[in-house]
């Protein structure tokens, strides 16, 4: 079973950024990043393996996932946040057909 444990959330004000983490038990091909706002449903915000890098189109040209593979983690930086991002953001990653979550992180974009 893998765990993974994120990091990085907060409340940030409109345009602002930050930069979320999260570190896997172990190594696995692919890591993402999902979130969850009130009354909505979960979403893709971004994926990425070695070969693959996937946004949802929301956050393109705003959001960078990028991944530290010695470490088996997955970061996500956010740039010009927007009170839309307003979500809990989820971790993910799939192992032997079987998919992780993370506990999620309440990323809040208000002035």
């Amino acid at each position: 079973q893998v765990q993974l444990v994120e990091s990085g959330g907060g409340l940030v004000q409109p345009g602002g950024s930050l930069k979320l983490s999260c570190a896997a038990s172990e190594s696995t091909y692919i890591m993402g990043w999902y979130r969850q706002a009130p009354g909505n449903q979960r979403e893709l915000v971004a994926t990425k393996t070695r070969l693959n890098t996937r946004y949802a189109d929301s956050v393109k040209g705003r959001f960078t996932i990028s991944r530290d593979y010695a470490k088996n983690t997955v970061y996500l930086q956010m740039n010009s946040l927007e009170p839309e991002d307003t979500a809990v953001y989820y971790c993910n990653t799939i192992l032997r057909s079987i998919n992780y979550w993370g506990n999620g992180t309440l990323v809040t974009v208000s002035s």
